[in-house]
């Protein structure tokens, strides 16, 4: 499968993903799904700054990425596909394009309504309301910040942070 793994990280491409996840994955093109950043070729400038040449990027709204995603699994290139929220993958689910694909939580920092979760995962309730989604419509959700740590499945991540 092309798109080796979807991932939700708010810091979209920084050198995580680009040497840990990207070197792991052997990565031909990053996929970054944000309607607000699919507009601004400024910010999409600082991103393409720090990759690879050998890495391709793409910058889509969540309806152009719906309408490409399964040319991107029908092809031989390797893909990463990257949001900056859990509700954007949740649109994209709701779109039936996360069929048959994991979901990683790699990082969601602190900022105002998130509780910490795990040391690199602080969700608000709408987040939570959003895996739960992702989880009873069959996307795989898991946490892992670096590809050589333990997974987290979604069940036990809902269940850390909620009292």
């Amino acid at each position: 499968m092309p798109i080796l793994l979807c991932r939700v990280d708010d810091r979209l491409i920084h050198g995580q993903v680009v040497v840990g996840w990207g070197g792991q994955l052997g990565l031909d093109y990053i996929a970054v799904v944000d309607d607000d950043l699919a507009s601004s070729d400024w910010e999409q400038d600082l991103y393409r700054a720090g990759l690879p040449e050998r890495i391709e990027v793409l910058f889509r709204t969540v309806d152009q990425a719906v309408g490409e995603i399964p040319a991107w699994i029908e092809t031989a290139t390797k893909g990463f596909l990257l949001t900056r929220d859990v509700q954007t993958m949740r649109r994209l689910a709701e779109a039936g394009a996360l069929a048959d694909v994991e979901v990683n939580l790699g990082g969601l920092h602190d900022a105002p309504g998130r509780r910490q979760v795990l040391p690199y995962l602080f969700l608000t309730e709408d987040d939570r309301r959003d895996l739960e989604f992702l989880e009873t419509s069959g996307v795989r959700v898991t946490a892992r910040d670096v590809p050589t740590a333990r997974k987290i499945e979604v069940d036990e991540i809902l269940q850390l942070g909620s009292d």
